[in-house]
C-alpha cells in the first residue's frame, strides 16, 4: 500500500469529523439554539482550552481506573478462556457461569462494590474489570480453537512439542481474535469506569460529569464528553497499534494460508 493511500484513509475520518463539527455549528448559530440545551461547538473547545488544567486533573484518576480494569481483564480472562478450550471438564463447568455472570446488570451491582471496597479505586477498577471481562474470555477462547486440525496434526507429525506447537501455531493464529476482543474490552472499560463514578466518586470524568449537571452547565458536560470521548478513542487505537505490532500481517490479512514455520 503507497503512502498516498494510507494518506487518504488517514484524512477520511479526519474530514467526516470535521464536516459533523462544521454542520452542528452552523445548525447552532441559524437556528439560534439555546446553549443549555445544544451549546455550539465553539463553546465547548473554548471551555475545554480554559479549563485544561482541571479537565487533566479529572482524566487522569479515570485513565488509570480504565487501564488497570483493562489490564485486570486481560490477566484473568486470557487465562480462563485458554482453560475452556484445552479442557472440556472446565468448559462444561464454568463457561456457563461466566456467562450468566453477564446477564447481571453492572449498575445493579455497582452499588455493593462501593460497600465492599467502599468509595475509592477499587470499585472502579472492579466495574471495569467486569464489564470487559467477557469478551477477552470468549475471543480467546474462539481464537484458540480456531486452529486448523491438518496444521495440529502436520506439527505433531513433525515432532513439535505442545509449546512449540502453541508458540509458533494456536497463538499466532489466536492473536487476531483476541485483539479484536481486547479492543472490544478497551471500550467497555471505559463505560465500567464511568459507571462506577456515577455511583460513587469524588474525582475522575464521570464525577465531573455529575458535577457540571447538577450546575446545569450545560457546556461542561459537553466538554466532559468530548475530553471522555478522546481518551477511549486514543486508548483503543493504542490497543490497535499494539496489535499492529506483534500480530503476524499474514494472519491480519486474514490470508487463506499463512505461512507457519518450526
Amino acid at each position: 500500500m503507497d503512502a498516498v493511500t494510507h494518506l487518504r484513509r488517514a484524512l477520511a475520518p479526519v474530514v467526516a469529523l470535521a464536516a459533523f463539527f462544521v454542520l452542528w455549528q452552523l445548525i447552532t448559530a441559524t437556528f439560534r439554539v439555546n446553549p443549555a440545551i445544544l451549546p455550539a461547538p465553539s463553546s465547548i473547545f473554548t471551555n475545554i482550552v480554559h479549563q485544561r488544567a482541571l479537565l487533566a486533573q479529572y482524566v487522569e484518576p479515570t485513565a488509570i481506573e480504565i487501564l488497570l480494569g483493562f489490564t485486570l481483564a486481560i490477566a484473568v480472562g486470557v487465562p480462563i478462556g485458554a482453560l475452556i478450550v484445552f479442557s472440556p471438564v472446565a468448559h462444561r463447568a464454568f463457561y456457563p457461569l461466566i456467562v450468566a455472570s453477564q446477564m447481571v446488570p453492572k449498575v445493579a451491582i455497582a452499588p455493593l462494590f462501593v460497600v465492599w471496597v467502599g468509595v475509592g479505586l477499587p470499585s472502579k477498577v472492579l466495574l471495569a474489570f467486569l464489564i470487559s471481562f467477557f469478551p477477552v474470555v470468549v475471543s480467546t477462547g474462539a481464537g484458540l480453537a480456531a486452529v486448523d486440525p491438518d496444521m495440529l496434526r502436520l506439527f505433531r507429525s513433525m515432532g513439535a512439542s505442545p509449546l512449540r506447537t502453541f508458540v509458533k501455531l494456536r497463538l499466532p493464529v489466536a492473536l487476531p481474535s483476541l485483539f479484536a476482543g481486547l479492543k472490544v474490552a478497551m471500550s467497555l472499560s471505559v463505560v465500567g469506569a464511568i459507571v462506577g463514578e456515577f455511583v460513587a466518586a469524588n474525582t475522575g470524568l464521570g464525577y465531573y460529569l455529575l458535577f457540571a449537571n447538577g450546575q446545569l452547565d450545560t457546556v461542561g458536560v459537553y466538554s466532559a464528553l468530548f475530553v471522555l470521548t478522546l481518551l477511549g478513542v486514543l486508548l483503543y487505537f493504542a490497543v490497535e497499534l499494539v496489535e499492529r505490532a506483534v500480530v503476524p500481517s499474514a494472519f491480519r490479512k486474514g490470508e487463506d494460508e499463512p505461512g507457519v514455520t518450526l
